[in-house]
């Protein structure tokens, strides 16, 4: 059943905790090919003698010049010459005072610049986390429902049936199509909606696959069932901005829909939530203005969330 209490959406401290290991597993998993990169890299490194040797190796020039600091996205603008240049700047400044330890030194440097590229990809992984999360849940939900579905695949772009064996089919899952009594129905994630002027995290629109024509169906104002936002950061520091953000969003788009679905369904799925917030939510809850809210961190609710999206 929904929330009976704002007390009931407030994320526990054991909660905080559980999501913020999960993160940190998840950064884990995704530094192990930068890790076993690096490996690759010192074995080929050891074939220098002295830091200018380096220069020699063709099969390690790639990483050299992450070393250097250039990213694969400055690289662009350098030629050949410019990135032998880098790489000799490297070596005078940083391998060669590094003595007999230099080609530890360079590995470390290379890993330095993987990692920042890692941290700075981390807005996507929580995002990528939560919606994983998401679908697995509503898989859950339709399976114990017997409701069958069609699945767009992210990579192939193309509908398929539900599989016999669904595992890790969220990692791939762009968008997921049923039939309930009211119609067909197609949930999908990270849409621009044309006449709200934004992304919209969760979409929820009346169509078949072949009428969402590869999310086309965004203008098509009047196909929208449900739009709300996702908010998978853990971080209570951020919990409140993260609401804020979402609550801008949400009131966007009821303004823009005002006219067309004015009991638009709205809805909100937070990792996050602290007590003053809640109550915030709550209240939106209990006048109508939300239509629905869940914390991501509890699993209950995340399945009542999904029993909701399928009555809709």
């Amino acid at each position: 059943m929904p929330i009976t209490s704002a007390n009931e959406l407030v994320t526990s401290r054991q909660e905080t905790r559980a999501g913020f290991i999960e993160f940190a597993l998840e950064k884990n998993r995704r530094s192990k090919p930068f890790i076993d990169s690096a490996k690759a890299f010192r074995h080929f490194a050891y074939q220098a003698k002295v830091p200018s040797d380096l220069l020699k190796i063709k099969e390690i020039r790639e990483p050299l010049l992450t070393a250097s600091g250039l990213s694969d996205k400055s690289l662009k603008y350098f030629t050949d010459e410019d990135k032998i240049i880098a790489i000799k700047e490297l070596i005078k400044n940083f391998l060669e005072p590094a003595g007999t330890e230099f080609v530890d030194e360079v590995v470390y440097r290379y890993l330095l610049i993987k990692g920042d590229s890692l941290g700075g990809s981390i807005r996507n992984i929580i995002g990528a986390l939560a919606q994983q999360k998401l679908i697995r849940s509503l898989l859950s939900v339709m399976t114990v429902q017997g409701i069958n579905y069609y699945w767009l695949s992210g990579k192939s772009k193309e509908w398929r049936e539900n599989p016999n064996d669904d595992y890790a089919i969220e990692n791939d899952m762009k968008a997921i199509s049923w039939t309930n009594t009211k119609g067909a129905r197609t949930f999908t994630f990270n849409l621009d909606i044309p006449i709200v002027g934004n992304n919209i995290d969760l979409c929820l629109f009346s169509c078949d696959p072949k009428q969402f024509d590869n999310g086309k169906i965004v203008n098509t104002p009047s196909a929208a069932v449900m739009l709300g936002e996702l908010k998978g950061g853990i971080d209570p520091a951020g919990a409140d901005e993260h609401w804020k953000t979402a609550n801008t969003a949400l009131e966007r788009i009821r303004s823009a829909f005002t006219n067309i679905t004015p009991l638009l369904n709205t809805s909100f799925v937070g990792a996050a939530i602290e007590a003053s917030m809640a109550q915030e939510i709550y209240t939106q809850i209990l006048s109508g203005k939300l239509s629905f809210a869940s914390n991501l961190t509890k699993t209950k609710q995340v399945y009542e969330y999904c029993a909701w999206i399928l009555t809709l």
